[in-house]
């Protein structure tokens, strides 16, 4: 299924619209709270919950711009210590998850770092009990080869996203919650490569992707 720049563009839009929905609501209902009580606790409360809020809106913006975007400006590769912020940031109010970084190399092309960030998404989404989320990367003659393993007592990746991953669509109408999984397999395909997952049902979650960047 081939979606047009346009249409894809909303369901980026959309797709960081849900996510950002949360917690900035949650910011205009301390506000408002804040502004209707008078105890010094229950106001020190309320400004330590719009500070989380604050914090939560921040780190999902940095990691989409990075993810989504045309972040880390007009230069052909990134730092993979910005990628790695952008990763420990938007997870880090899950004291559930456990990041593992097993990237040496300094830069990655844009193209890998936009792979990299989504795989990275799609993984923690689906330790929906938290677990440990391994990411790895390398980069040689002009190839970017990503590996992301995911690994807890829970692990749920639904087929619509699976689908987009490995482009098997067909005709079914891709959702914003699928926008990331798209984006994978379009920059992986843009450079002539493949993604792999691992079987539904694995004790185990893998992502596997190489192309050119």
């Amino acid at each position: 299924m081939t979606i047009s720049p346009v249409d894809f563009a909303s369901l980026l839009c959309s797709r960081l619209c849900h996510d950002l929905l949360s917690p900035v609501g949650a910011l205009n209902n301390g506000l408002e709270l804040l502004a209707d009580e008078h105890d010094p606790e229950m106001r020190q409360r309320c400004l330590e919950l719009l500070a989380e809020s604050a914090k939560a809106s921040a780190n999902k913006l940095k990691f989409f711009r990075l993810a989504f975007g045309a972040a880390g400006g007009f230069g052909e590769t990134i730092d993979t210590r910005e990628a790695r912020a952008a990763i420990e940031g938007l997870f880090a109010a899950n004291q559930r998850l456990e990041l593992g970084w097993l990237i040496e190399d300094p830069t990655l092309p844009k193209g890998g770092i936009k792979v990299l960030l989504n795989l990275a998404l799609l993984a923690g989404d689906a330790l929906i009990r938290g677990g440990k989320l391994d990411i790895g990367a390398e980069y040689h003659d002009g190839l970017v080869e990503i590996v992301v393993r995911a690994e807890g007592p829970r692990i749920i990746l639904d087929a619509e996203l699976r689908q987009a991953l490995l482009g098997e669509t067909g005709d079914s109408v891709v959702t914003p919650r699928a926008a990331a999984a798209y984006l994978v397999h379009a920059l992986v395909t843009e450079g002539d490569g493949s993604v792999q997952v691992s079987d539904a049902g694995e004790p185990v979650l893998l992502f596997g992707a190489a192309f050119r960047a």
